[in-house]
């Protein structure tokens, strides 16, 4: 499958936006996270239109970040809902780092109402980098980035 970067199978980032790369896709998964589930939720918190709303829920339901299910409210009609699959749920880390990231580096006076926290102590948490083994956390000025690719010269 040729994605949006020109099919970079190697690059793990390059695999992920294809599935997440476009506006408004991880708003759906933010308010997904947050407990919406119905097209008409989705639509009401993000203003998004229609079209574009049912476009961006087929390429997650197809990336398998939700799943929809039908369901049937008393005297109406049978309708969608979409629920996130376990890859969905996965992405809760990004979004908080990403919202990390903006309140360090693009902080604003208006304050959210989403907030992350563990769901057992309801204590707030935060995004860190783990080594692989012992699971020490690691200071982000010490993360590096390293392609084991030949450099070119």
């Amino acid at each position: 499958m040729l994605g949006i970067l020109g099919g970079d199978e190697r690059c793990p980032i390059a695999r992920s936006l294809d599935v997440l790369g476009e506006k408004w896709t991880l708003m759906i998964v933010r308010d997904a996270l947050a407990g919406s589930t119905r097209f008409s939720q989705f639509q009401q918190s993000l203003g998004i239109p229609r079209e574009v709303l049912t476009a961006r829920l087929g390429s997650l339901v197809e990336g398998g970040v939700l799943e929809r299910n039908a369901y049937k409210p008393e005297g109406g009609r049978v309708r969608d809902e979409y629920v996130l699959t376990a890859a969905g749920r996965d992405l809760s880390l990004v979004l908080l780092a990403l919202g990390g990231w903006a309140d360090r580096h693009r902080p604003s006076e208006l304050t959210s109402d989403l907030r992350f926290v563990d769901a057992e102590t309801g204590e707030a948490v935060e995004a860190a980098a783990l080594t692989h083994d012992t699971h020490e956390r690691v200071p982000l000025a010490r993360l590096s980035a390293v392609s084991e690719r030949a450099s070119v010269a």
